[in-house]
């Protein structure tokens, strides 16, 4: 199955720019979440270099971002770069779970592979992939009980339409 980012940009865009006021789009080699302000009267998410991966991660945490935080650039979220401490790693990992959750759900239903992303290859230690897996997974479990939430659903739904894959099941979620 091929998996290219222009198409990720029309289903995104198709299922949320008439609700939503947003759009996706292609950047360069940094993501980022710009509010509609005075120069372009829509929000965007811009995801690097193509890589449909990124798309998927940059849409889940705007899935994962309320009203307001929409408003914000990044969503007003803090970020702290490449090479943290494991003290860092920790708190960087807490509030990744539930945005990668929702890009495994997300991938899941695009039939894409999804790998979670403990995202410090430069720090001054080995983060614990696996034990990060587990607890995106246990998320996952989570969501399908509560439900899924209505922008990821609507998502989720238009990705397996377009790619024809079947209803999600958590059964079909494994750690690896």
């Amino acid at each position: 199955m091929s998996h290219e980012y222009q198409d990720l940009i029309t289903i995104f865009n198709e299922t949320f720019f008439d609700q939503f006021n947003t759009k996706l789009e292609l950047g360069g080699d940094e993501p980022i979440y710009l509010p509609a302000d005075e120069s372009i009267p829509h929000h965007r998410i811009i995801f690097a270099r193509g890589f449909y991966a990124s798309g998927m991660h940059e849409i889940a945490h705007w899935c994962v971002a309320g009203p307001e935080r929409r408003l914000l650039e990044d969503f007003g979220y803090w970020y702290e770069p490449d090479g943290r401490t494991e003290q860092v790693q920790a708190e960087f990992e807490k509030v990744e779970i539930r945005p990668q959750a929702y890009e495994w759900i997300l991938s899941k239903s695009a039939g894409f592979p999804f790998t979670v992303s403990c995202d410090n290859l430069n720090g001054d230690f080995e983060p614990d992939r696996l034990k990060f897996m587990d607890k995106v997974y246990q998320e996952v479990g989570k969501i399908f009980e509560q439900g899924i939430p209505l922008r990821v659903k609507m998502l989720s739904d238009a990705l397996r339409d377009f790619y024809q894959v079947p209803e999600l099941e958590y059964a079909q979620f494994e750690v690896k």
